[in-house]
């Protein structure tokens, strides 16, 4: 069971999704020890599913082992060389989102992920892709140590040259997801980033008496980074009747506080929200109960 405590005990672990059936009911972790290279609780992983089927990879796609291959010429993954050059890219990106891939030659894994990078990388115009070969020079060496990198792939998430999430040999549903979720900028999801910005959400929509979705989560939470792309696509389609918006608790102390405040203790939470005032939550990260509950404090009737 996921708590908001055990995330704030151990905030370097990187957190994945324990295997669930198709709609999970509660959010649950299972913890990936860095140093030891092991899971501290072993499961049997389920078949991947991709969440987009958008974005495809094309025939003859660059793999990071061919930089300079005629491919890659349109990419727009910035190959970096040096700790110089990383440093530099960080600062240039200002409050863009930064995804940075460290792989090497030799690496099956690194060769694999590496098309769906460069795809990702002409549809997000706003996120910043780096590569960095771990085993290209002395330099690319240099920085993988410094950056303490231990196995490829390994994925870094940046913004404003500070390191806001990680994590090691993930398949491409997983990287659009936390694109999506640390990168998310305009879409329909109103940002929160503390209580002052719930009052005035509320405020806004005390008038016109919509639902207000608030999707509450934690920056290196699984489950919460999981059913974000549902929320995406809900927030197109139900714009007109409901308000959806997201906050990290542990954002910045304010949003802590909320999350205190409203006796959040797993994530993640939904909390349902009309006229000022809280009509009941969900916990958990399935699709169909979130559907579920957002079409019954909107006044549909919903039978399970």
């Amino acid at each position: 069971m996921a708590t908001v405590a055990n995330f704030l005990a151990k905030p370097i672990a990187t957190v994945i999704p324990r295997p669930s059936s198709a709609v999970a009911t509660t959010s649950s972790f299972v913890f990936f020890d860095h140093k030891h290279n092991s899971l501290l609780t072993l499961r049997k992983n389920p078949p991947r599913r991709l969440l987009f089927s958008t974005v495809k990879v094309k025939a003859g796609a660059a793999s990071p082992g061919k930089v300079g291959s005629p491919a890659a010429k349109d990419e727009k993954v910035i190959k970096i060389h040096s700790g110089e050059e990383f440093d530099e890219a960080l600062k240039n990106a200002k409050s863009k989102l930064v995804v940075v891939e460290f792989a090497t030659s030799k690496s099956d894994q690194s060769q694999k992920i590496y098309p769906f990078m460069v795809e990702l990388s002409k549809t997000c115009n706003d996120v910043v892709f780096l590569l960095v070969m771990g085993d290209e020079s002395d330099k690319t060496r240099e920085l993988c140590r410094r950056e303490k990198i231990e196995k490829v792939p390994h994925f870094s998430f940046y913004k404003s040259m500070e390191k806001i999430h990680e994590e090691d040999a993930i398949g491409p549903d997983q990287l659009m997801g936390d694109v999506l979720y640390y990168g998310d900028n305009h879409s329909a999801v109103v940002q929160l980033h503390g209580r002052a910005d719930v009052e005035k959400l509320i405020d806004e929509n005390k008038a016109g008496g919509k639902l207000i979705v608030l999707d509450v989560g934690l920056k290196h939470c699984g489950p919460c980074v999981k059913v974000y792309p549902t929320v995406i696509k809900l927030s197109r389609s139900m714009a007109e009747t409901v308000v959806f918006a997201r906050m990290n608790g542990d954002e910045n102390e304010s949003c802590m506080e909320f999350l205190r405040d409203m006796k959040v203790i797993e994530v993640p939470t939904f909390l349902f929200i009309r006229n000022g005032e809280i009509n009941g939550r969900y916990v958990g990260s399935g699709k169909g109960e979130l559907i579920g509950e957002i079409l019954r404090y909107s006044g549909v009737r919903v039978t399970y």
